[in-house]
This record gives C-alpha cells, sequence and structure tokens, in this order.
C-alpha cells in the first residue's frame, strides 16, 4: 500500500515547515502541501513531532565475523532502528578477518546477510602489504578504506607508517578512493611519560594520548593529500589544535574533510570520574574549552558531521571494576544516542533542525556517495524517515538500549529528543518501543 507521513514539522532541504510525504514502493514520490492526501494510501499523521530523514552513520565497528559476541549485525542495526539511523557503514576492524581483502569483504557480507534491519554499506582497510587487493575491494563496491597510524587494538589490522602510504596512495589516487585515517601518529604518545601516575585517574589517560599525537598525524595526511592528490577524512576529531590546520588546507585546495563524535561534544574530561573507563575512547575526550573550539569547527563548517564511532566490547573489557585507564578497552558505546546527544547540545546552543540534519544525515550520505537516495526528504530518495519528539525528555537506562552491551559514558544522562517511529524504505521498522522484522536491510556497495 502507498504510504503518507505528513507533520508540521518536516524537515526538507532549506526549510521546516507542514508537508504531506507521499512514498510508493519504497521511494518518495513526491512531498506536497500538509492537506495532499491520496485515496488507497495509508496515512500516519506526526502532529507536531519532528519528521526528518533517515539519520546516517558512516562510523560503526559492528565487529561481525569473529567477534560477534562484542556486537554483532542483528544488536547494531536493531539499536540504529531504535535510535532514528536507517544507514550505517561498517568499519573493516574488529572483525576476524579484518575487511582487508576480497576474501574479508566476502566473510562480512555472509556476516551481515539476513541480520540487518536497516542499510549497510562497508569500509574497506590499508595495512601493509594490502596494496594489490585495493583495486579488488574498491570494484567490489566498498565506500572507501581506513587505516590508522598507531597501533589499532587488534592484531589482524597492523597500523601504517609514512613508508606504507608512499605505497598505497598513489593506488587510492588512480582509484578516485577516499582514504579514512585514524590520525594519531605514535612519538608524541610513547613520549608521554605517565608511568608515575595513577591509571584509574582519568588525567593521567588524557596525558598519554596528548594533542600532538592527533595535530602531527593531520600535518602528515595535509602533506601527503597535497603531494598525492589523494582525498583524505580525519575520522573522530578530538583536537581542536588541529581545526584551523584544516580549515587552511582546505582552503588551499587540499583534498581533506573531517568529523567528530558526540563524546567529544558533550562530556569534558574535567568532569569524568574516577576509574569510569566507559568514557575511554582514542583520542580521548577533552577539556572543555577544547569541547567548545570543537563546536566552532562544527558550526563553520571545517568539521563536515557527527557520526557515533560506536565501538562496544563486553562490559569485562572495560575493567570498570579496577577502573584502570590503561589496560581497559577504548570505545564509547553509543550508536542508539547520537540523535538526542547532538539534539540536546544542537538546543542549548541555539543551532536548528536544519543544522541537526546537515551534520547527522546530509553530510554523512555525502560522504559515501549517497546524496542521491539517502539524508533527505525529496522526491526520488529512499523513503527512509525518523519521527521524533524533540521536546520530550528521558533518562538513559539500559533497560531501553539495544545495544547487545549496555556498559555506556552517557548512561543516567538526561537527553531530549524521544524517537517515536523510524521507517526503512516507507516500511515501518521501530514503533517507539520494539524493532520490527523482518530484517530487510541492503547493503550499500558502489
Amino acid at each position: 500500500m502507498d504510504l503518507t507521513i505528513r507533520g508540521q514539522r518536516v524537515v526538507l532541504r532549506d526549510h521546516v515547515g507542514a508537508a504531506s510525504i507521499h512514498v510508493r514502493e519504497g521511494q518518495i514520490e513526491s512531498v506536497d502541501a500538509f492537506d495532499t492526501v491520496r485515496n488507497n494510501s495509508e496515512l500516519i499523521d506526526a502532529g507536531n513531532a519532528v519528521v526528518m530523514p533517515g539519520l546516517v552513520d558512516t562510523h560503526v565497528h559492528i565487529n561481525s565475523p569473529g567477534r560477534t559476541n562484542w556486537e554483532g549485525f542483528e544488536t547494531a542495526t536493531r539499536a540504529a532502528a531504535a535510535g532514528g539511523v536507517t544507514t550505517l557503514v561498517d568499519m573493516p576492524l574488529n572483525s576476524i578477518p579484518p575487511t582487508t581483502t576480497l576474501d574479508g569483504l566476502r566473510a562480512k557480507l555472509e556476516a551481515a546477510r539476513d541480520n540487518c534491519y536497516v542499510d549497510i554499506g562497508f569500509w574497506a582497510g590499508v595495512v601493509p602489504g594490502n596494496s594489490a587487493e585495493l583495486s579488488k575491494l574498491n570494484e567490489a563496491g566498498v565506500a572507501g578504506f581506513k587505516c590508522f597510524l598507531v597501533p589499532s587494538g587488534v592484531d589482524e589490522f597492523p597500523h601504517v607508517t609514512e613508508t606504507n602510504l608512499r605505497e598505497a596512495m598513489p593506488e587510492l589516487t588512480r582509484l578516485g578512493a577516499l582514504l579514512i585515517v585514524h590520525a594519531e601518529v605514535p612519538g608524541p604518545i610513547e613520549n608521554a611519560n605517565v608511568s608515575s601516575r595513577s591509571p584509574d585517574q582519568y588525567s593521567t589517560f588524557l596525558a598519554s594520548r596528548p594533542r600532538e599525537a592527533e595535530n602531527e598525524a593531520i600535518a602528515l595526511m595535509i602533506r601527503l593529500s597535497r603531494e598525492f592528490q589523494t582525498r583524505i577524512h580525519i575520522v573522530h576529531l578530538s583536537s581542536a589544535d588541529a581545526v584551523p590546520m584544516i580549515r587552511r588546507a582546505q582552503e588551499e585546495g587540499v583534498k581533506i574533510s573531517a568529523e567528530t563524535c558526540p563524546h567529544y561534544l558533550h562530556f569534558e574530561a574535567e568532569e569524568i570520574p574516577e576509574g569510569a573507563t566507559e568514557f575511554k575512547c582514542c583520542p580521548p575526550i577533552r577539556e572543555r574549552g577544547n569541547r567548545e573550539a570543537l563546536w566552532s569547527g562544527v558550526v563553520d563548517g571545517t568539521i563536515a558531521f557527527i557520526v557515533s564511532d560506536h565501538s562496544p566490547c563486553p562490559r569485562e573489557m572495560k575493567l570498570r571494576e579496577s577502573g584502570d585507564f590503561a589496560k581497559a578497552w577504548g570505545g564509547i558505546a553509543s550508536l542508539q544516542l547520537r540523535l538526542p546527544v547532538i539534539w540536546t547540545e544542537t538546543q542549548r546552543r541555539g543551532h536548528s533542525l536544519l543544522d541537526l540534519a546537515r551534520w547527522l544525515c546530509v553530510g554523512p550520505a555525502a560522504q559515501v556517495h549517497l546524496e542521491t537516495k539517502k539524508g533527505a526528504i525529496a522526491p526520488g530518495f529512499d523513503a527512509d524517515i525518523v519521527i521524533w519528539n524533540p521536546e520530550q525528555e528521558f533518562r538513559v537506562s539500559d533497560t531501553k538500549l539495544f545495544h547487545r552491551h549496555k556498559l555506556t559514558p552517557y548512561a543516567g544522562e538526561t537527553l531530549n529528543g524521544v524517537v517515536q517511529k523510524t521507517f526503512l524504505r516507507g516500511r515501518k521498522i521501530y514503533d517507539g518501543r520494539e524493532v520490527q522484522g523482518p530484517a530487510t536491510g541492503k547493503f550499500l556497495l558502489n
């Protein structure tokens, strides 16, 4: 049956207002005046709730196959649906095998098949010695390639050096492929002497991952991008010191972009409790002033968008009982919460629903060449839609989360913005309480 979704606050490309969205065969056929209702069409009236494009999250660690006990496609995509996210792009590491070969991608696709409640794309990886695999992975339709400039935390995804990059980047340029970079270099981290400080203090961990590690890594990538004309994207930017550097490079025509994450824009290092290892991530959550400077980079467009970097693990790997930041796994569980976290901050700072859609929908979709089908409410786009109440508050609790593991730094936070319904290509997949099957998410392979 055709579907009409209408509301008084529909977030369109250039304004928010009353409208009716007409859906046929999973796509938006037209966007018309609020009173335009078609015969033989199911009508959903959102009233004064916000009707927005389904969110796009291009930075998610699903960890399957091989580490499905950390997350997995079923639980991750359920959490996405409950958070208003209709498109994910999965990271190439923490799974075994990693997505660094064509065989690794095939294993990933097999693990994901019939287990996804939302649409999903896949990043591949650049590691030492896999340059011969890049063209095969690119032809298979991956969104792009990720590398680490420091150890990744898992042995099967080793980091690259400048020498490795000089081998891979000419091939990436030839392919027109995007290289996304975990931008920390080892030197400043190795030189940070924190051995005499208490490992359960967040200040100790913060000192162990200094801003210089990010700043030097980003300077390196700007230099190499300029030399090889490779498109570069800095993932999970944490150091606001690098924002002017990135802005200047962009103005000079360097092909570089950047993202940041909710935890860098919401939390502040000064308030992280002793032993609260659920806050550990790399690069780290930094000080209040750094957070405000990151927000300035988001608002002026230097930082293009905001993604979750959802990187969960079993509770025991967080070492919450000992509170040892040095030994705990680094990663934030947050996939379901990106919309309310960023809306809470957006509202507090006087920004708009259009800003929110640009940061959570439009920007991430464009990064992975989905800007003609995802991230906007417009004719010809997939009917991926979220209806949510921006005024309603809720308290984050385990019972509301669909992630496999519930330990998150957002536990107990009071946030604004409750998802009421999520639609994937016109079919309701979340009703405000439960994720609804079957799992009909598609693979997004270019």
